[in-house]
């Protein structure tokens, strides 16, 4: 796991209290620290988070952003003092799988780390109800179903292709052939019943996949 926060005494605190299973690969306290840390270390999870200095004021959302060709394997833990609808919804869209407050204590944390770890999305109940607020129940499912007929290379490649990489710029951030990316991309286009990748792009912002 990757811990990121501005506070090193609450990195401190959190290392201290985590259950003894849960190792601690890196800590980062700014924006650009934390993507540098998660792109080195591809953790299970990373403990991010949601107001961070540095980069351009996105901050843990900023991060998820940074870090995109990662999702299918790096899942994403927001931890904040804020529990303000905005935040929470900001971050899940990013691609955060939950959210929990700084008032849980170390065993609750790690318990949320391994549910994250195990593909669990993990909230508080006040905060869930902020997630099925914005997103909706059914928009939630139907997205999920589409986004499950991809494999997690298609998935990583899909989100690159849909962010405006070319293909050789997929083929260097996967460390992949261009004939393999191109592979990929036919069969994300043909799963998803999507004719181009300016469809493609489309159709990722419109569920906020970006």
């Amino acid at each position: 796991m990757v811990v990121v926060d501005d506070h090193a005494i609450f990195r401190s605190g959190l290392r201290a209290d985590l259950d003894e299973g849960i190792r601690v690969l890196a800590e980062a306290a700014t924006v650009e620290q934390a993507i540098a840390a998660i792109r080195e270390h591809q953790p299970e999870v990373v403990l991010l988070d949601v107001h961070l200095p540095g980069g351009r004021g996105g901050g843990g959302a900023e991060v998820i952003a940074g870090c995109g060709a990662l999702l299918a394997s790096t899942r994403f833990l927001a931890l904040s003092v804020s529990d303000a609808a905005e935040d929470v919804v900001s971050v899940i869209r990013a691609g955060a799988r939950g959210y929990v407050t700084k008032t849980i204590s170390g065993g609750e944390i790690s318990d949320a780390v391994r549910r994250v770890a195990g593909g669990d999305a993990v909230f508080s109940p006040r905060l869930a109800g902020f997630v099925l607020d914005a997103f909706g129940t059914a928009a939630v499912a139907n997205v999920d179903d589409e986004l499950d007929r991809l494999s997690a290379r298609e998935l990583e490649v899909m989100r690159l292709i849909a962010r405006g990489y070319s293909y050789k710029e997929v083929a260097k951030e996967l460390f992949i052939s261009v004939k393999t990316v191109e592979s990929h991309v036919s069969a994300v286009l043909r799963k998803l019943q999507l004719s181009s990748r300016h469809e493609l792009t489309r159709w990722a912002a419109d569920r906020r996949l970006l």
